[in-house]
């Protein structure tokens, strides 16, 4: 001002000078937080030391009892000598407001300065504030300054000081561009809300309020979960809970469920949610206010740029940078890259705010809505484009089949909801669409539940609107959902309503489909005969309308049909007839499906180098078509495989990855499976203990399952561990399990399996004449069955113990061994077998 001043500078700024608040004598779950901010006030900090530091996040969040806390702490700890000057700016009470002139105002008076001296314009006082703290700085009086509430860069940065040494902590709704350290504060988890409301309580009324014991615990947490993390709707809930030491905790709960009066609920006193919101929303502009009262309608938790564009009629450049502007106002997160959120009190304030605001608001919202569910239905239609062989991708929209793909992951549960309300907005269409064109999709990525949920809804829709045609597509639809979940009996029940609606309406295609959808289902009944006659339906149907396509599908299904029912050659044949029409139509995922059917028959059929192959083919294939849970059904085929030609690492090694895989995807049975092909290949490997317990983990899902053939199966393999181990009385008692089940179930190759390892272990314990019976027993089943590799080395296995024990047919019994097992190429085993032959006498 060009004039010489002489200032004497107080010894020290108390707290209560400056008027720094109280801090609140409860402080929970912002421990990390608090001690972030500490570590950026600490002295004597080598290096770059941050001279501000930004506490952001929204209203009610707890800022400013964060800064608070920590500026007590620091105080207490002697690390600012000069001490603290605090200010709440009120930035967001257009009232109340200060600006930095006033603010400069009060802090230079508080420092001592006369009025007279102190100037009257901005920069004026700014610069003689910057002198005086350097000055306190230059005499080793180091302040902290705390600037509460802070609307803009405008508001606070006259406020800021030149030198270095001087921390500041700023609070605001906003994220400010400053040279500052952000530190954006976050809602509460479950846990330490829970924490907080106990906390509070038990200082104000004691640890023996009867709220707080343990079975009030639980209506606790779910205050807590209705104030969904926001401190400032916790601590106006504890306080309602003080004023009234009698008002359970469950009747307060039941009044905040009401999502419309939920907001009013939370106000006690001066303490308001939804005042602290309105203070936001009011600085908002007309554009941006728009966009936040938009927002609740779309149905899931979250909504992508480019679909905010649509709910708003903007353009997506238009509504990314609305949505960044309220990002920064800290009124919706971005949990992922583009996609956006709101939390939950905050979205019941933006649906209040649509529902008062002046206008025609149900016109907007409305209208709004219709943009934003077309949206959806259309950008579905095209992105199934890309999964559907045999038709035209949608290029404008997605690129290829990965990007259309990471576009419906990330939009499954928006999807969902669009298609579980459009019916009550008038938009059944959408729901109906929506069911037919995810179902590629959906088993894909097996969300099964999903799909049964839409399809089920869609033939309810059809029926209600005399859709017929309709009802049955989604009837046959919802058949395979069940199919691929489990649910045989009803998914034969949705086959057949579709296919009898489809031949009344001589929609012959359609009807093909769902014969063969039928035959899926008889197949995992194991009623093979009336699903070869399903199947055989479809492909006639097919035939007539020059489905070349759809009739390689039907292949694929009927070879396991053909597998079953030990049509091995035939199995071979229509697989690979299969496979290579798939592959012409460009169809990677019925190829995939065709090569681990081949190998399937291959396998079973003694061809296990080729089985073991066309496995590796089905893996490799599922895994560039996107689908890893039928990768891992491969995988564990392949396992097998392996397994049956002695590359036992890497039969481990794809055991384990088909394991991880269906434990990734949830699907229980699939695990059940991996983990006694895993048992299977450890015990070939002599790694016998490792076997017994890949076993007992399956036994323990098929049991929880009650899945009976799964224990078959898992007995069995309990059984070759436990006679690894040497364990043969409890070998034998799996063995026999494993026999009874499998022969209940009508599995003479099970059975088979399991009399022949009985066999081996009743030897083992001496029981010569019981090990010969079964070893019989199992070669007639094998005989009966057509297994010819099986019969060669039951034979093999019987020829032993008949030589070993002095027992007459051993000599035409080794020589039928021998036959049969030249017919699979066991060179080892027969050289075995003819020189044990050779020392028999004539």
């Amino acid at each position: 001002m060009g004039r010489n001043i002489s200032v004497t500078l107080p010894a020290e700024i108390k707290p209560a000078l400056t008027g720094l608040p109280p801090a609140t004598p409860v402080f929970a779950g912002r421990e990390h937080a608090a001690e972030a901010l500490r570590n950026a006030l600490r002295p004597g900090q080598s290096g770059v030391v941050q001279l501000v530091s930004a506490v952001a996040g929204m209203a009610g969040v707890g800022k400013t009892e964060l800064v608070l806390h920590t500026a007590h702490q620091v105080l207490a700890d002697g690390w600012f000598p000069g001490g603290v000057l605090f200010i709440d700016m009120f930035g967001y009470d257009p009232e109340r407001r200060v600006t930095a002139e006033e603010a400069l105002a009060g802090w230079l008076a508080a420092l001592g300065i006369p009025g007279e001296h102190i100037p009257t314009d901005l920069s004026g006082r700014s610069l003689l504030w910057r002198s005086i703290v350097d000055a306190y700085t230059a005499q080793d009086k180091r302040l902290l300054l705390v600037i509460d509430n802070v609307d803009s860069e405008e508001q606070v940065r006259p406020l800021l000081p030149s030198d270095g040494r001087i921390p500041v902590l700023v609070t605001s709704r906003h994220t400010l561009d400053l040279d500052a350290r952000l530190h954006d504060l976050d809602i509460l988890g479950q846990d330490p809300s829970t924490g907080l409301l106990a906390e509070v309580i038990s200082f104000r009324l004691g640890p023996d309020d009867p709220r707080l014991r343990a079975d009030g615990r639980k209506s606790l947490a779910d205050l807590a979960g209705l104030c969904a993390g926001l401190p400032l709707a916790l601590r106006i809930v504890a306080a309602l809970l003080v004023d009234r030491p009698q008002l359970e905790t469950r009747t307060l709960a039941g009044r905040l469920r009401d999502e419309q009066h939920r907001l009013s609920s939370l106000t006690r006193q001066q303490k308001a949610v939804r005042s602290a919101f309105d203070l936001s929303y009011q600085h908002l502009t007309d554009a941006q206010a728009r966009l936040f009262r938009l927002l609740p309608l779309n149905p899931g938790t979250d909504i992508a740029t480019i679909a905010a564009a649509h709910l708003a009629g903007y353009s997506e450049h238009q509504a990314a940078e609305l949505l960044a502007d309220l990002h920064r106002a800290h009124l919706v997160t971005e949990p992922a890259p583009e996609r956006w959120s709101m939390h939950d009190l905050l979205r019941l304030h933006a649906a209040e705010q649509q529902k008062t605001n002046d206008g025609d608001n149900e016109s907007e919202a409305s209208q709004a809505r219709q943009r934003l569910y077309r949206y959806y239905q259309w950008a579905a239609s095209a992105a199934s484009t890309h999964l559907i062989p045999t038709a035209a991708a949608e290029l404008h929209t997605f690129a290829g089949r990965d990007d259309a793909l990471m576009w419906l992951d990330g939009e499954l549960a928006n999807l969902m909801a669009v298609a579980a309300n459009a019916p009550n907005l008038q938009m059944t269409e959408i729901t109906i669409d929506l069911a037919l064109t995810l179902g590629e999709y959906l088993s894909l990525r097996r969300h099964l539940q999903d799909w049964i949920t839409l399809t089920s809804q869609a033939r309810q829709l059809c029926h209600r609107n005399e859709d017929r045609s309709g009802e049955a597509i989604a009837s046959n639809n919802l058949s395979f959902a069940l199919y691929q979940a489990g649910n045989h009996d009803a998914a034969a029940e949705a086959a057949t309503h579709a296919q009898q609606i489809l031949h009344q309406l001589g929609n012959q295609q359609h009807e093909g489909a769902a014969w063969n959808h039928l035959g899926l289902a008889l197949t995992a009944m194991q009623r093979f005969e009336e699903a070869a006659a399903a199947f055989g339906n479809s492909l006639e149907l097919l035939d007539r309308v020059g489905d070349t396509h759809g009739q390689a599908r039907v292949w694929n299904d009927f070879g396991i049909v053909l597998r079953q029912t030990k049509q091995l050659d035939k199995a071979i044949e229509v697989s690979i007839d299969a496979r290579d029409i798939l592959r012409t139509t460009g169809d990677k995922h019925g190829e995939a499906k065709a090569w681990g059917n081949l190998g399937g028959a291959l396998a079973e059929n003694g061809q296990e180098d080729e089985a073991a192959e066309a496995q590796a083919q089905a893996c490799r294939l599922f895994r560039e078509a996107g689908d890893l849970h039928s990768a891992a059904v491969a995988s564990n085929d392949l396992s097998l495989a392996l397994a049956n030609v002695g590359r036992l690492d890497e039969a481990v090694d794809a055991a384990i990855q088909a394991r991880d895989i269906f434990q990734q995807t949830g699907d229980s049975q699939g695990e059940g499976l991996a983990w006694n092909n895993l048992g299977i290949a450890l015990h070939q490997l002599g790694r016998h203990h490792e076997a017994y317990k890949a076993h007992t983990a399956a036994y323990k899902i098929f049991d929880q399952l009650q899945d009976q053939y799964g224990l078959a199966q898992t007995w069995a393999g309990l059984g070759r561990a436990l006679s690894g181990l040497n364990h043969l009385d409890e070998a034998i008692n799996a063995h026999a399990r494993a026999g009874q089940i499998f022969q209940a179930f009508a599995d003479r190759y099970g059975e088979g399996q399991a009399y022949r390892q009985l066999g081996i272990s009743l030897f083992g314990v001496g029981r010569i004449d019981d090990a010969v019976l079964t070893h019989y027993q199992a070669l007639k089943i094998f005989r009966d069955i057509g297994a010819r590799p099986e019969e060669g080395l039951t034979a093999g296995s019987l020829f032993f113990i008949l030589v070993e024990e002095g027992l007459p047919g051993a000599r035409s019994i080794g020589e039928h061994a021998i036959t049969v097992l030249l017919e699979g190429g066991k060179q080892d085993l027969v050289a075995d077998i003819r020189e044990r032959l050779s020392r028999l006498p004539q």
